[in-house]
This record gives C-alpha cells, sequence and structure tokens, in this order.
C-alpha cells in the first residue's frame, strides 16, 4: 500500500506543470475570446453603475506601487 502510494506521489510529482507553452502555440491562448471586457461600451457601463451603487471609482490598471509615486 505504501509503495503504491509513494509511486502515484512520484509519477504524480513528474507529470504536474513539466509541459511548457510554446511561442507558436500562444496564438491560441489570446484569442479574442478570452477577453473578459469584449465590448468597451458596456464595461464603461458597468464601472459607472458600480461608480455609482459603490461609491467608489478607479482600480483599473496597474499605476504606482503604493508608495505614492505614480
Amino acid at each position: 500500500m505504501r509503495r503504491t502510494l509513494l509511486l502515484l506521489v512520484i509519477v504524480g510529482g513528474f507529470g504536474c506543470g513539466r509541459h511548457a507553452v510554446r511561442a507558436s502555440e500562444k496564438e491560441f491562448l489570446a484569442d479574442q475570446v478570452m477577453v473578459f471586457d469584449n465590448d468597451p461600451h458596456e464595461a464603461a457601463a458597468d464601472d459607472h453603475i458600480l461608480v455609482n451603487r459603490e461609491g467608489a471609482a478607479g482600480g483599473h490598471g496597474a499605476a504606482g506601487g503604493g508608495c505614492g509615486c505614480n
């Protein structure tokens, strides 16, 4: 029983995450279907509703690191 469990753990360890995505395969991962905000007008309307309901604006993008120096 222990030997079988050890064998499964070893085989599982070697099988997980060992397959890298080649550059030629990345075009399929960057398909337009994978984009969350497909329609910019709908995304803007959703943001407007969220700002009015939650009273919070912003938080989109990656500006600054928290030190105050944008």
